[in-house]
């Protein structure tokens, strides 16, 4: 039973708005400024489930991220996405004009340039987390700087909302996974997305003829990312997301493609989430 969980992010943050939607009120939030401290907490036992964003609609691969999954062979348990809406928020009483500087995390930045360029005496300053800085505002009495964040972070530190959903694309939504120490045994009728990970060496039609017998095995690819493997030249671990209808597909193509590549890895095994 997940009883509390890690997040890069403190309350209002959207890593908190994914935990409460995802477990509910009652869990208890483990607050971290990063996800290197967010898998500490998980590894050390504090925290039953890490909430991790891994990809953006406009920003793509979280690649960090990933890394973080593989290297301490932690497993995804589930998936949630958030449409995420960008607020621009200040203390009580002030205007567009007032503010001189606008502060949040650089990923939140990226996605409000073309709204923040209309603008131009305002100076962004890159932060570790939207929420923190909504949090810090309100705390040190801050005027003259705005965060970019959530509704909910705007509730929670009582601050006045100056323009809403200023991200460039509006249509704009985060995937997040739910990470655990172990997998967990989730019925096979009811699994029917998988996580992978595998290595191939740098040649001709590697890629292809794997791609070949996911297809062959009726497994359809929703995601790939690779990353070279910086240690051994020309060689590149590729991060695979596959939905199937039959698990017993995905077995048979995991058997096939555990003896074509190297250092195959099963990261999550789990049941699709709706966006």
């Amino acid at each position: 039973m997940i009883k509390s969980v890690a997040i890069q992010g403190v309350q209002g943050s959207f890593h908190h708005i994914v935990a409460k939607n995802y477990f509910g009120d009652t869990v208890v939030l483990k607050e971290c400024l990063s996800f290197d401290k967010a898998v500490d907490t998980l590894l050390s036992k504090q925290a039953d489930a890490v909430v991790m964003a891994i990809e953006n609609s406009i920003a793509g691969s979280i690649i960090p991220n990933y890394a973080l999954i593989d290297g301490y062979n932690l497993h995804i348990v589930g998936e949630y996405y958030l449409d995420i809406q960008h607020h621009l928020m200040v203390l009580p009483g002030q205007t567009i004009e007032d503010i001189n500087e606008v502060c949040s995390h650089p990923m939140a930045l990226l996605q409000c340039k073309v709204f923040l360029k209309q603008y131009p005496h305002i100076k962004l300053v890159e932060d570790k987390d939207t929420a923190e800085v909504a949090k810090r505002i309100q705390q040190n009495q801050l005027k003259g700087v705005a965060a970019i964040g959530s509704y909910l972070a705007a509730d929670l530190f009582e601050l006045n909302i100056l323009a809403r959903s200023i991200q460039t694309i509006k249509h704009n939504e985060t995937r997040f996974v739910i990470v655990k120490r172990e997998n967990h045994e989730i019925p096979k009728g009811e699994i029917n997305k998988a996580s992978i990970k595998f290595q191939l060496e740098h040649k001709r039609g590697s890629l292809a003829t794997i791609l070949n017998v996911m297809s062959d095995c009726k497994l359809n690819l929703t995601k790939i990312q690779s990353l070279p493997k910086i240690e051994t030249p020309w060689k590149y671990a590729f991060f695979v997301d596959v939905t199937f209808d039959d698990y017993n597909d995905f077995e048979k193509a995991q058997s096939i493609i555990k003896i074509m590549a190297e250092d195959f890895k099963v990261l999550g095994l789990y049941k699709q989430a709706r966006s």
